[in-house]
């Protein structure tokens, strides 16, 4: 009986949504082809264009951006004991190669690679967001 009721629930649930979709693309077509046959402007000239390169958003989140910049890498840079770190996880490389299993190491390997290259791109991240706090500081929207 309960089995019975949940497949009979289930199927109401799906005729339900297929009926809502049905309507709702009955809806659409209606009112694109009256849009489209009514305006002469193309949809893209009609669409808004952003106000700025949101550059005072940019400066407002500056100081908390570099603070988790560098916990970040405060963190990669860690030694073994610190979770999270490339030291750590190097650890467990070469202890899963000692230990002998093969496909554990190479999983960890791959891992380990991204978190280097990762570094990597924080530091760089970090070098342009210092550039970006100069700018703000000197000639950002704040100042105009």
């Amino acid at each position: 009986m309960r089995n019975a009721t949940i497949r009979r629930r289930y199927h109401d649930r799906r005729r339900r949504l297929a009926a809502a979709v049905l309507a709702a693309t009955a809806v659409l077509t209606v009112t694109a082809s009256g849009a489209f046959a009514d305006s002469a402007a193309s949809p893209a000239a009609t669409a808004k264009a952003p106000a700025g390169d949101g550059a005072k958003g940019v400066c407002k989140r500056e100081p908390k951006t570099a603070k988790r910049l560098e916990r970040a890498l405060g963190r990669l840079g860690g030694g073994a004991e610190t979770e999270g770190s490339v030291a750590r996880l190097q650890r467990r490389v070469d202890d899963a190669k000692k230990e002998g299993h093969t496909a554990v190491a190479t999983y960890l390997d791959h891992r380990l690679a991204y978190r280097e290259g990762l570094v990597t791109t924080l530091q760089q991240r970090q070098k342009d967001l210092k550039d970006v706090a100069s700018w703000c500081a000197a000639t950002g929207p704040a100042k105009k």
